[in-house]
């Protein structure tokens, strides 16, 4: 940036306006962290704890272990997990042998996994013993339609059942067995090197996966670490209690990158619990706890909150939904501290905006101003290059170091998603002007749903493979508790009997990730359609919002 920016004004004191990260390497990053660091304990779960040092060494020993297997420089490994150390183990270690991360969500369908492997041409794909975590594998291994799968215990997930290693699988004794001791020797790469392939949404409703470098993910997290570097929940050693999913951008980029290079101290938990988590906060003097809307909500509900112990936090924060007003409000009065949040997205990595510690309480619903390093506008929908003044409504656009430039055999929504050089968010929004930043609606029909991407053309694809029905459409529709929830408007066939909410999720568990699996069901006898034949989300909507519709939604 050459010139001031309104939102320059809000940075803290001694965060620089001036940011420009250096290029640089993840590989780079977490090998000053573990030499720093080397006895600080970076993760504990449930007990089990692994300092810089331990974890420099497992890093190692996949690192090598992988090398062992063929795996080179730029060969994409698929990592199936939760939060859990095999987590950060596998990821440190891809990246320390060269290659190339790729991320698949446990809450994926079998087909969204096969489509995400298939697609990346990933080489290898790490998974879990556990029963329930490991079933979409079992049918894709035995058609030989999976790579070389390596399955690791976790004994929280597992809870003392038996979990056994898939026949064809290997287990993590054999996959590194005899590599104990391996030297810590890190391909070298580039900061213009892929680091992560990371999924999103398609406009057509297939994932596509935005190409993330080096660069772009150590720009992210130097970029995260200026804005907050002044303030004492990132300070060395401080406790951060991790929920967000590790494999999604943000978890990964603040949870686990950013505290890693800062030398942090992260209890990763494999779900939450809000009980859990009032107890870690008090018991392990947690200073930075953080989540969507709907961890807040049922922490609040936890009996007898008002009298528990949370001195020890520092920071709190909320992000990936809508966050109610009175959510806010008391969670300030329970800790003194303003519950903060941003935005971001995966092809950002996620680095976007943040709220500013300072930010007035009459700015609540604010998405916060461009953190350090990086430039936002607000131009013209159907003219990107018309820029428009505050106040107006148009779609936001962003440049910075973080940001992807491409998405992985992509070239078409690649071009499509960049207007000299600034990359369109597809997000509708407006900028005050102090340079505060707020999200008017999206220029696409995703639905956010628990601080996750559920997109509608993907729901109403897999309703459509049920005999009974003729058409669907699927909206978003505002709930108390995630945000947003999915919506099925649905049309029979002639003759079928209309079917309840629960057969419907019990037809689609199979076919969708339990985040996309709608809470809301309405028979119709037609469904509206734009001018040109495709169906009108927004009449829907419109009509939603109006309260004209009767909706079947489970308790």
């Amino acid at each position: 940036m050459t010139e001031p920016r309104p939102w320059h004004r809000h940075y803290g004191e001694g965060v620089r306006v001036d940011l420009d990260p250096a290029p640089t390497t993840w590989t780079a990053m977490m090998t000053e962290a573990f030499d720093r660091y080397a006895d600080t304990v970076l993760i504990e779960y449930y007990g089990q704890s692994f300092t810089y040092a331990q974890m420099r060494a497992l890093t190692a020993r996949v690192a090598a272990a992988l090398k062992a297997r063929g795996i080179a420089k730029g060969d994409r490994v698929a990592l199936h997990l939760p939060n859990c150390p095999w987590h950060p183990i596998f990821f440190f270690g891809t990246i320390a042998a060269g290659g190339v991360v790729t991320h698949l969500s446990p809450l994926d369908a079998e087909a969204e996994i096969a489509h995400k492997l298939a697609d990346s041409g990933a080489k290898l794909v790490v998974g879990l013993s556990t029963p329930e975590l490991a079933k979409p594998f079992q049918r894709l291994l035995a058609e030989g339609k999976l790579p070389p799968l390596v399955q690791c215990p976790d004994p929280v997930s597992g809870q003392g059942r038996p979990c056994p290693v898939f026949p064809g699988a290997l287990s993590i004794d054999d996959f590194w067995a005899g590599i104990e001791g391996a030297p810590y020797d890190p391909v070298l790469v580039t900061s213009n090197d892929v680091a992560l392939l990371q999924y999103t949404g398609g406009t057509t409703g297939v994932p596509k996966a935005a190409v993330l470098t080096h660069r772009n993910i150590t720009a992210a997290v130097q970029i995260y670490h200026e804005a907050s570097k002044m303030e004492e929940a990132n300070a060395p050693g401080m406790a951060a209690l991790v929920i967000s999913p590790l494999f999604h951008i943000m978890g990964l980029t603040v949870g686990l990158l950013k505290r890693t290079w800062e030398g942090g101290r992260l209890h990763i938990r494999l779900r939450y619990d809000p009980e859990m988590a009032v107890r870690e906060i008090e018991e392990k003097r947690i200073a930075h706890f953080g989540g969507v809307p709907t961890v807040w909500i049922a922490l609040l509900q936890v009996p007898g909150i008002e009298t528990r112990d949370l001195s020890s936090l520092k920071s709190v924060g909320s992000g990936g939904a809508p966050l109610p007003v009175e959510v806010y409000n008391r969670v300030k009065q329970l800790t003194g501290l303003k519950l903060r949040g941003g935005w971001g997205m995966t092809e950002t990595s996620p680095a976007g905006t943040s709220v500013p510690a300072d930010m007035p309480d009459a700015k609540l619903g604010t998405i916060g101003i461009p953190l350090p390093g990086i430039d936002m506008q607000i131009v013209d929908v159907d003219d990107p290059s018309r820029v428009l003044g505050p106040g107006e409504v148009g779609e936001m656009t962003i440049r910075g170091p973080n940001v992807t430039s491409a998405y992985w055999n992509k070239p078409d929504e690649t071009a499509a998603a960049f207007h000299d050089g600034w990359f369109l968010t597809g997000d509708i929004g407006t900028m005050d002007d102090e340079g505060y930043f707020y999200i008017v609606d999206r220029k696409k029909d995703m639905i956010l749903s628990g601080g996750f991407n559920v997109y509608p053309l993907v729901i109403e694809s897999a309703v459509h493979q049920h005999p009974d029905v003729s058409e669907a459409i699927a909206i978003g529709v505002p709930d108390a508790y995630r945000g947003e929830s999915a919506k099925v408007y649905v049309v029979l066939n002639r003759g079928a009997s209309p079917f309840t909410l629960d057969e419907l999720r019990a037809f689609l568990v199979d076919r969708l990730g339990r985040h996309e699996i709608p809470r809301y069901l309405e028979f119709r006898d037609s469904l509206p359609h734009t001018p040109v034949g495709k169906p009108d989300r927004k009449a829907l909507r419109a009509e939603h919002h109006a309260g004209l519709a009767d909706k079947v939604a489970l308790p």
